[in-house]
């Protein structure tokens, strides 16, 4: 691990040192003083941590007895407090002396390193319904960490898109309890026992549920098959039906299978929005 530089800015340099270069590099503005126990113990984590994120973040110190203009500018009224700036304006901030594992966690949100920018482009292009641009980041993600948990996961999400069950319970049982991606992996492997419930297939489950289209149960065992097909809309529609027949039926199943989808296609995008709306109606 290199240390990176930690530069200084002033009431006269800090448009240019912050602000017009969070334009094109995140910075971590660390307001401290000389006299101040807590900066003095934050100081050196915020040290250790340019050198860990290198390039992704610039850290800045602003000393507030001697910029007071500035202190003043960003209403500093305790110290030390932690500002990050993202083209030009703060999207983030925090006060006191956090532990270095917080600090990491904050800055894992905004600065994320070039694997983690991956792993959520696989869930975005997922969204937007491109199976095949979110598997072009689960390879390159292959080709640099084939055991990181996040790399499982996301060859998960794909293989959930694709329709390939089994293969995406083997990646999620390979996800270990420690690791970060293990809750989300049990959210998704809750969407695969919702699945399984539709093995018989579309065109199986479609011809039971025309049959009888009153059968909370065969509503559900379609809504189940689509969903596994990666068909989400027709999928929630026959799992709302599900519910709308018999919102009780089999432990309320229907509607847990509506929410492990919004889990799948992501809990705020709008296809999740709009049949949320349409879930709260009947419950």
């Amino acid at each position: 691990m290199t240390t990176a530089p930690v530069s200084a800015a002033t009431d006269a340099s800090f448009d240019v040192d912050v602000v017009e270069r969070s334009r094109t590099v995140p910075v971590l503005v660390d307001f401290w003083a000389t006299w101040c126990g807590p900066c003095r113990a934050l100081g050196p984590v915020l040290e250790r941590l340019a050198g860990v994120y290198g390039d992704r973040v610039a850290v800045v110190k602003v000393d507030t007895d001697a910029n007071q203009q500035v202190a003043r500018r960003f209403g500093i009224r305790s110290i030390p407090a932690v500002k990050l700036f993202k083209d030009g304006a703060v999207v983030d901030e925090f006060v006191g002396a956090l532990p270095e594992k917080q600090v990491r966690a904050f800055l894992d949100r905004h600065c994320p390193d070039a694997d983690t920018q991956a792993a959520r482009a696989v869930e975005v292009a997922l969204a937007a319904g491109d199976v095949d641009g979110a598997a072009a980041q689960v390879a390159a993600l292959v080709a640099r960490e084939p055991d990181h948990p996040r790399t499982r996961l996301a060859q998960a999400r794909v293989a959930l898109a694709r329709g390939e069950l089994t293969a995406a319970s083997d990646l999620l049982d390979r996800i270990p309890l420690a690791a970060a991606e293990f809750e989300p992996a049990q959210t998704l492997a809750t969407f695969l026992e919702h699945a399984h419930h539709g093995a018989a297939g579309v065109a199986a489950t479609a011809a039971a549920a025309a049959a009888r289209p009153d059968d909370a149960g065969a509503r559900y065992a379609h809504g189940c098959a689509l969903a596994a097909a990666g068909r989400h809309r027709e999928a929630l529609d026959e799992l709302l039906a599900s519910v709308e027949r018999d919102r009780r039926w089999s432990d309320e199943a229907a509607r847990k299978a509506m929410l492990a989808v919004f889990a799948v296609v992501g809990v705020r995008h709008p296809l999740s929005d709009d049949y949320r709306r349409k879930l709260a109606v009947l419950l």
